[in-house]
């Protein structure tokens, strides 16, 4: 154990939180006491200390001890951070995978470096800058920092491309790249539009608002809002998101900081233009943070239908502070609140506790049952209209649908962690490049794809040669599974991440489970006798 370290963790916090007042009146005395033991680490340990990084390792762990969503934010690491939520980032502007330890092009963006050189999708990297990066083993993380750089700054890759014997020499300059939150945006039943939003970032609403507006002008009149997997973003941007379906007046969220007594209150502004509309909104334990408030502002004011699991349950609110050496602290400044009171964040009390609960839930059952999940009446909130909704802990659904593992089986699970799924659905965009080149639409495209079991047959050859033997009496329970998953991979690489939705939506139980609300008007308020928490039945 190294003492110093420990010490450091101990006193740091009152060398850094003193104040003005604090430097008029002279050094507080934890910050004497903190100050002189540095000076004893720099004079007397035994070993030579580089202060600056005794801190820089000493910060993290500083802040968890404070609560699991405070973090310290290296130099290094906040460019990189920030660019997830900026909305764009400086790059050549491709989407790419790994396969067989080759980097490969698997989409270029319209308008961006990349195709304004002539990269097309296919293109095997195998040099940037004239060094080889195949057959190394290169990562994700590291493709990623070979190549984003600088705005105009340029780099020089080696392309392998199957029509052509030799290897292919692209200057690309990098450029600005938009970071798009809407995954996917089409009409999944005649009259409903379905939108899956990925994070909020800051041009989240208007990507949002976009999207919405063309499905309406496609016919939609009632919505999906897809937020599960979404752990959030900036607060602001929900608000907006929330403005859309809300009366003017209504509280969309409400923000308590140290000062408990000083509350501020985000209310709608009557300016939306999806108020008339039926909206379900999809959660799952992975929808966190801007995800609930959007979606306890709407399940309050009985303006949604919230369907799927219970969230993840952090309702604490993070202040960026970037510091003289270009690092950042993200400290919570406050908790917020949905509009019925609730505040959603799960006990943090245990730090071991809190990281493993989504675990935990997976353990004691909750994602299958709603029997297992455990409510604490003590927080019981009744919305506008009667209904029950609980706080701390998430925001629970109105209509229970447990984790669906109908095809599941082992020789599923190994063709899976096995990575054979996509290895063969893009070696097959790869070899039948130029046919499905001609599919502008999903419709289009199954058309081009073989029969079912023709297709099935394919593939268990392909995971047979890659070392999954064939069992032909789990294949066939998980028949449909596979062939779903197959055809909807092919369709991302071909077609782009919405194509994907597109497909496997046709067996989600979630999705359906909405779909039928909308037609059947259950999401039109107010619903009645309907209470928090129904359960999806084997029935539906």
């Amino acid at each position: 154990m190294w003492v110093p370290l420990t010490v450091a963790l101990t006193f740091i916090l009152g060398f850094l939180a003193g104040d003005m007042s604090n430097r008029e009146s002279g050094p507080t005395a934890t910050q004497k006491k903190f100050q002189t033991i540095l000076n004893l680490i720099r004079k007397d340990y035994v070993d030579e200390v580089d202060l600056d990084s005794l801190l820089e390792n000493t910060l993290p762990s500083l802040l968890t001890n404070l609560d699991p969503h405070s973090a310290y934010i290296p130099a290094a690491d906040l460019q990189a951070v920030n660019e997830e939520l900026d909305g764009s980032f400086c790059g050549i502007g491709i989407q790419f995978t790994i396969n067989n330890d080759t980097i490969t092009v698997l989409e270029v963006i319209s308008g961006g470096p990349s195709e304004k050189v002539g990269i097309q999708a296919g293109d095997r990297i195998v040099k940037v800058d004239g060094e080889s990066v195949a057959g190394i083993g290169i990562t994700n993380e590291q493709v990623l920092k070979q190549l984003r750089g600088e705005r105009d700054t340029r780099v020089k890759l080696g392309i392998k491309r199957p029509t052509s014997k030799k290897t292919l020499s692209f200057e690309v300059t990098r450029g600005d790249i938009p970071v798009t939150s809407i995954d996917a945006s089409y009409m999944v039943s005649p009259g409903i539009g379905y939108v899956k939003v990925n994070k909020f970032g800051r041009t989240t609403y208007d990507e949002f608002w976009q999207a919405l507006n063309e499905l309406k002008r496609e016919g939609a009149q009632d919505y999906i809002l897809d937020l599960r997997g979404n752990t959030g973003g900036f607060m602001e941007i929900a608000f907006l998101m929330a403005n859309e379906f809300l009366e003017k007046g209504e509280t969309i969220v409400s923000t308590k900081e140290r000062d408990f007594y000083s509350t501020e209150v985000v209310r709608a502004d009557g300016t939306g233009n999806f108020k008339e509309a039926q909206l379900v909104v999809l959660l799952d334990e992975f929808s966190a943070s801007s995800s609930e408030i959007l979606a306890g502002a709407l399940q309050d004011n009985d303006r949604a239908l919230i369907v799927g699991r219970r969230s993840f349950g952090k309702g604490l609110i993070q202040h960026q502070s970037v510091l003289a050496d270009s690092s950042a602290i993200r400290l919570t400044v406050g908790r917020y609140y949905t509009p019925s009171g609730r505040c959603i964040q799960k006990d943090y009390s245990n730090s071991a506790l809190y990281g493993h609960d989504i675990l935990d839930r997976y353990n004691r059952g909750e994602m299958f049952s709603q029997d297992s999940i455990k409510l604490d009446k003590s927080l019981e909130f009744t919305t506008r209209n009667g209904r029950m909704v609980y706080g701390g802990g998430g925001i629970m659904p109105d209509i229970f649908v447990p984790n669906d593992t109908s095809g599941i089986t082992s020789y599923y699970i190994n063709v899976a962690n096995a990575g054979l799924l996509h290895k063969f659905a893009f070696d097959y965009v790869d070899s039948h490049r130029d046919e499905l080149s001609q599919a502008k639409t999903v419709d289009e495209l199954l058309t081009k794809l073989p029969a079912d079991d023709t297709f099935l047959r394919s593939f268990v050859n392909f995971a047979a040669r890659n070392g999954v033997s064939a069992r032909w009496y789990y294949i066939n329970i998980s028949h449909d599974l596979i062939v779903n998953q197959l055809k909807a991979l092919i369709a991302r690489d071909a077609l782009g991440t919405g194509a994907y939705f597109n497909i496997t939506n046709t067996m989600d139980a979630n999705v359906q489970r909405a779909v039928k609300e909308l037609l059947n008007g259950g999401a039109a308020f107010p619903i009645g006798a309907a209470s928090a928490a129904e359960s999806d039945s084997a029935t539906d």
